[in-house]
């Protein structure tokens, strides 16, 4: 069976590692991919959202099965044009239709579906630019902080948690009236702070039945102890060590299964992942927020655990008959320390030279933001490595990813090192 990820970073790297241990799998194609795709398949160059070029990667390179990582071609249609041509008929898709990937794609939507099928989420309002006024009059309905997300995709930069009232005010005023965040801010939902601890919970579905993946959590501040702006994501852990039996049942009952009903009810067909980014509310889920796709850091840590063939629940969920499969997990813990170059999330600088990537040992190495120059290893984006360790506690696993995370350096590099600080407490036997 011949493949292609849609991707470039580290979720697609750690896709395509586990794709390439499948016995099923006959060609491995990424496109674009990076440095690290590249020694697991071909890699080649098209953006992710053309989608003609997309069709005649599928044509020449007789692809059977797409799987399609990142949000925007999702967002914008690209199973649907895939499912959609003839010439294209045999080719399975990975990656929910438009329809599906609105869950993604509009905070308002997701918000609306949450409500009509009883998942339970905090409680919201959505406004537009004529609305302003009320918006701001809507904020004396909680106490502060005050949540305000952009509806559309704003490159995970469209969730604002203000402090205070004036600020929340200042920040609407940016969003629908000087579109802070273009048109993904034509619409701004203003939703109820929930306190609590998150955590993200990922499933594998053909549309009625799904497969439970690895919970994780990930770090989204540039600085420890939670500090500065939000990022793509500093690192990431799996398990969560507070999501334990009961309260994954809690998940299940409550917030996956009514999704999946949820989808059924409103006519929408998936056959994709789904992520849920979770609030743990006094042990109670509530959630933040959908994702149509797999996250990035944590399909670094989530994939590794997962020891089933990919590739064959690919399949399976592709034909519709998920319901016959099953997924074993590691028992083990996963960590990944993000490597990023210095000024990320703000500018930053590429093309500096990766040294010491073959000095690691006892790890996976998975590429986010590299590429291929004058036969040397570069930096191409902010997030440019995920040191990624298993081990069978969560100390020893960062240990390990700490430790190789040292050996490895370019210009600028930066790493949060608190990672896991804060699950110390849920673990009664860390070493």
């Amino acid at each position: 069976m011949n493949v292609l990820v849609i991707g470039s970073g580290g979720r697609e790297h750690a896709l395509a590692w586990k794709i390439s241990q499948s016995p099923l799998l006959g060609n491995l194609t990424i496109a674009p991919g990076n440095a690290g795709t590249a020694m697991l398949g071909t890699n080649l160059s098209l953006a992710v959202t053309d989608f003609k070029a997309v069709r005649d990667t599928l044509m020449e390179h007789h692809i059977d099965l797409v799987v399609i990582g990142p949000e925007a071609p999702l967002v914008e249609g690209m199973s649907d044009f895939i499912l959609q041509q003839p010439e294209l008929s045999g080719v399975r898709v990975i990656g929910p239709v438009k329809a599906g990937a609105m869950l993604e794609g509009s905070k308002d939507f997701a918000k609306a579906f949450m409500f009509r099928h009883h998942i339970p989420t905090a409680r919201y309002r959505t406004f537009n630019a004529a609305e302003l006024a009320a918006a701001k009059e809507y904020l004396g309905e909680f106490r502060p902080p005050y949540v305000l997300k952009a509806d559309g995709l704003a490159a995970g930069k469209g969730v604002l948690i203000c402090p205070g009232r004036q600020e929340a005010e200042n920040e609407l005023q940016a969003i629908l009236a000087e579109a802070k965040f273009g048109q993904a801010g034509s619409k701004v939902v203003i939703e109820e702070y929930l306190d609590g601890i998150e955590c993200s919970v990922f499933v594998l579905t053909d549309g009625k039945s799904y497969l439970l993946l690895p919970s994780a959590k990930d770090y989204k501040r540039i600085g420890e102890g939670d500090t500065g702006p939000n990022t793509g994501g500093m690192g990431c852990i799996s398990p969560v060590p507070f999501a334990d039996a009961a309260f994954m049942r809690k998940v299940e009952d409550r917030v996956i299964r009514p999704t999946i009903r949820g989808l059924e009810a409103d006519g929408i067909p998936y056959c994709g992942f789904i992520f849920f980014g979770l609030m743990n509310c006094g042990g109670d889920p509530f959630v933040i927020e959908y994702n149509a796709r797999l996250g990035d850091p944590e399909t670094e840590v989530v994939i590794p655990r997962v020891k089933s063939d990919l590739l064959r629940l690919f399949m399976a969920a592709a034909d519709g008959k998920l319901s016959g499969e099953s997924v074993e997990v590691s028992d083990e813990y996963c960590t990944a320390v993000m490597l990023v170059s210095g000024g990320y999330p703000g500018d930053y600088e590429k093309g500096k030279e990766i040294i010491g990537l073959q000095d690691t040992q006892d790890c996976l190495v998975f590429h986010a933001g590299t590429a291929v120059k004058d036969g040397k290893t570069v930096t191409q984006g902010g997030r440019v490595l995920a040191v990624t360790s298993l081990a069978s506690s969560m100390k020893e696993a960062l240990r390990l990813s700490y430790r190789n995370a040292e050996k490895i350096s370019f210009e600028n590099m930066f790493y949060r090192r608190d990672l896991g600080k804060d699950l110390e407490k849920y673990i009664t036997d860390t070493p």
